[in-house]
């Protein structure tokens, strides 16, 4: 990804900060990430009515497979004339559907200024009909994240109560902090029960705080609690100006030579 990423992001994020929708960067880790990621959406969507998926990741680790899809057109697509956005958004029940971006965030960097503003163009014609926007993204994607997921203003990480979800959903974590997020929403998955998917989030939550230094938000257990409603709502230990903090930080790791060099 070149480093122009964050003027690239510039636009998107000014999209995503619109209320509605919600826009959300989700990453889900275990032995069956792509399952919970989907279970998690799907629990919004019987929440929070109008959700739609942005579906950035690639090949096996998409969610294409969970629903059923072959393989389909991208949201690139809508540069072609002959192509509609609802002829792309692939049907999901009980959401408003999945839209494939693998090809769309890897492009955005590279479309001249028309090209650009007609995609931003055709996300501000989706956000008008959505209350959340999930940008679904593999966590090996944060070593070059795309833009979609460095403007989304929240992050969801959809944890597997598993020794490997646990030690992936740490690096994804770590990963998301050095990018410059300021807070990470933490949802447990195939927890044997509340006792264990508490004390999971718990030792996750230590863990951050020790060695990465940013606060995680409980959102509940993808099962049984109300996702949507932890995800409208900053945890009240959260500073109002996190987010603002968050943003300079990603500046002043581009004023050091990239987005790399960003520290916490």
């Amino acid at each position: 990804m070149i480093d122009g990423r964050e003027d690239q992001a510039a636009g998107l994020r000014r999209l995503f900060r619109k209320s509605p929708p919600t826009v959300v960067a989700m990453f889900a880790t275990g032995h069956k990430a792509q399952l919970s990621a989907a279970r998690a959406v799907t629990e919004i969507g019987k929440q929070a009515h109008r959700v739609l998926v942005l579906d950035e990741a690639a090949g096996e680790a998409s969610l294409a497979d969970i629903w059923g899809h072959a393989p389909a057109k991208d949201l690139l697509h809508v540069l072609d004339e002959r192509e509609t956005v609802d002829g792309l958004v692939l049907p999901v029940e009980g959401l408003m559907g999945r839209l494939p971006i693998t090809a769309a965030a890897m492009a955005m960097p590279l479309l001249d200024d028309e090209r650009r503003a007609s995609l931003l163009g055709t996300i501000r014609h989706l956000q008008r009909r959505t209350r959340f926007m999930m940008v679904h993204a593999s966590p090996a994607s944060l070593d070059a994240p795309s833009p979609f997921v460095f403007a989304a203003p929240k992050r969801l990480v959809v944890v597997e109560a598993s020794g490997r979800g646990v030690t992936e959903a740490y690096a994804c974590i770590k990963s998301l902090a050095a990018l410059g997020a300021g807070a990470v929403h933490v949802a447990v998955a195939r927890a044997k029960d509340r006792a264990d998917a508490r004390s999971m989030f718990a030792r996750l939550e230590d863990l951050v705080r020790a060695r990465v230094g940013i606060p995680l938000a409980w959102a509940g257990e993808i099962e049984r609690d109300a996702l949507a409603d932890a995800l409208l709502h900053d945890a009240g230990r959260m500073p109002p100006a996190e987010a603002e903090a968050a943003f300079l930080r990603r500046l002043q790791g581009w004023k050091q030579g990239g987005l790399q060099s960003a520290r916490m």
